[in-house]
Formats: structure tokens, C-alpha cells, sequence
């Protein structure tokens, strides 16, 4: 498959042209399929993702047998940078958990670049700061607000990162992002859909009104959206 002349992965499209002609040589176009699991926690990481569509979950699987998202990686980001900062074990499972495209590097090449370049290298780190506030900003998300303003949150980001209203997920899969029961979710599903904020049918929910479930979000919507904000910006 043959890449893009503009990058759709904003962080790609951000670099500059002597940056990404070192990249460009390495990368290849792959599709993402959903439910694949790009590694498991504590495994070594042999590629570095950026999206162009779909979704990427960081996640946590608990010895109960629980997973919960700590973070999502999409098209204003990339997965696997860590490698390239001498940490080549992953601290999450990468699963997509929405399907996709994105450029793909060997950490070796990406490696090799963040040596060639301190501007590249710099993004780097920023990025991994990101994903770090956003695992932390999750954490406080999870243990202070509601399942309402939680699932709200999360489905303005999905929203972002796909580019469409509408969003294929179980309740079931979105309970275990938010680390909460099926039923609680149902619940809080059936209550947006009253009040008109989405419409839910088997495995499909569309977001209606927009404005409506910004104001249901905790604040940690946009405190994430401004991390990425900054970033780009750098």
C-alpha cells in the first residue's frame, strides 16, 4: 500500500520536511484490524504505529481477569514511541479497538532517526509526556466521576479520532474501557438516548447532539484534547 503525499497522522503532517524525509524511506501503509492485539504488556515492541483512522487502546489487564483503558492513541499520535527512547518493553497492551490504517516503522529505523534528529527525538518525548498525562488524567477520571460523564468523555474522543458521529461498540466493550459494569453502562446508554443526546441500536452508537453530550463531560475531555493541543503546537 502506498502512502499518502500529506499524512492524515497529524503528528506526521507536523514534522518538518527534513524530518520526515528521514522517516519516509522506513514507512510502510498497513491496515488495522480491529481486536488485534499489537502487544502485550510487558512485551517487546518490534513497531511503532501512527494512525491515520481508527484507534489504538492502552490498556491494563488486572489478575481478575478485568481490562481497563488507561489511555487511546489515534491520528493525532502514535504508538511505540518509547522504543525509540531505549524502553523497548511496553508497559500496556496495545489492542485496536477501532479499525483503520496507519504508517509503520521498525523501531530500529525509528531508533536510528530520533538519533539523527534532536527536533525528531524532542517530539518524541513530548508525545510520551502526553500519554503519560492522559493515563493519569484516566486514573482520576475513573476513581472521581460518574459513569455518565465518563462514557461522555470517552465518546467525544472516539468521535474525534474516527471523525464520524457514528461509533461501532458494545456495551460490554465499553464497559471494560471504562472499567465499570455492562449494566451501568446500559443504564446510562438508555438515559443519553432519552435526553436525545445519542441513539444506540446493537453494537452502533450515534451521537446525536454533539453540544449536549459536551456539556454531559467530565473536564477531562478537554483537558486531554488540549495535551494533543500543545503538542501539535510544539
Amino acid at each position: 500500500m502506498a502512502l499518502p503525499l500529506d499524512p492524515p497522522n497529524r503528528l506526521l503532517a507536523s514534522l518538518s520536511p527534513d524530518d520526515f524525509a528521514l522517516l519516509k524511506p522506513h514507512l510502510r501503509l498497513i491496515k488495522m484490524v480491529r481486536g488485534t492485539v499489537l502487544v502485550e504488556g510487558g512485551g517487546q515492541i518490534h513497531q511503532v504505529y501512527f494512525p491515520h483512522s481508527g484507534i489504538i487502546s492502552l490498556v491494563v489487564r488486572l489478575e481478575e481477569g478485568a481490562t481497563v483503558e488507561v489511555a487511546t492513541v489515534g491520528r493525532d499520535g502514535l504508538f511505540g514511541a518509547f522504543s525509540a527512547l531505549d524502553g523497548k518493553i511496553s508497559l500496556n497492551t496495545a489492542i485496536i479497538q477501532m479499525p483503520g490504517s496507519a504508517s509503520v516503522i521498525d523501531t530500529a529505523h525509528l531508533r536510528v532517526v530520533a538519533e539523527q534528529s534532536a527536533s525528531f527525538r524532542a517530539l518524541l518525548i513530548r508525545h510520551e509526556q502526553v500519554i503519560h498525562a492522559q493515563a493519569l488524567q484516566s486514573a482520576a477520571c475513573n476513581a472521581s466521576h460518574t459513569v455518565a460523564s465518563r462514557l461522555a468523555r470517552w465518546l467525544l474522543r472516539a468521535r474525534d479520532l474516527s471523525d464520524s458521529n457514528t461509533l461501532s461498540f458494545t456495551q460490554e466493550f465499553l464497559a471494560q474501557m471504562l472499567g465499570t459494569q455492562r449494566n451501568s453502562v446500559s443504564l446510562v446508554a438508555n438515559a443519553m438516548q432519552q435526553s436525545g443526546l445519542i441513539r444506540y441500536r446493537r453494537g452502533q452508537i450515534e451521537i446525536t447532539n454533539l453540544n449536549g453530550l459536551e456539556e454531559h463531560s467530565c473536564e477531562c475531555y478537554a483537558t486531554v484534547k488540549a495535551y494533543y493541543a500543545k503538542l501539535i503546537s510544539h
